[in-house]
Order: C-alpha cells, then sequence, then structure tokens
C-alpha cells in the first residue's frame, strides 16, 4: 500500500520533470525558428524590418506565454503529490 503510493507519487514528479524539460525545449526551439526567419525576411527585404520586427516580438511573447504555462502546469503536478 505505502510503496504502491509512493511509486504513483515519483511518477507524478518524474513526469512534471520531464514536461517542464520538453516545454522549455520547445520554446526555444520556438523562439529560434522566429528569430531565424525574420532575420531572413530582414535579409531579403530591409525596408520591412519594422514591421517584421514588432510582429517576431509578439509571436516570440506568445509562444513564451505558452510555455510558461507549461512550467506551471507541471509545478502545480508537481507541488500536488
Amino acid at each position: 500500500m505505502l510503496f504502491s503510493l509512493l511509486l504513483d507519487i515519483s511518477y507524478a514528479i518524474m513526469g512534471a520533470g520531464i514536461g517542464a524539460g520538453l516545454a522549455a525545449i520547445g520554446a526555444g526551439i520556438g523562439v529560434g525558428r522566429i528569430g531565424g526567419s525574420a532575420m531572413e525576411a530582414m535579409a531579403r527585404q530591409p525596408e520591412s524590418a519594422d514591421k517584421l520586427q514588432g510582429s517576431m516580438l509578439v509571436i516570440a511573447a506568445l509562444v513564451e506565454v505558452a510555455a510558461l504555462f507549461a512550467l506551471v502546469i507541471c509545478l502545480l503536478i508537481s507541488f500536488k503529490s
């Protein structure tokens, strides 16, 4: 009984850690792709750099918000067990 409870708790903590890691990796990949695509677009059309930079920052902020939401969910799972 006690062993299965401890096993369930350890699985929850391990899953929360893996989920937090995947969220951080996903955010890094997302922001990297956004930045790379924006730099390529600015190199092709330098006159649209201001408009692209604003759009890039907004989209990067949305990616980071999604990653923070995932991290908060992982923390809630970790503290619940």
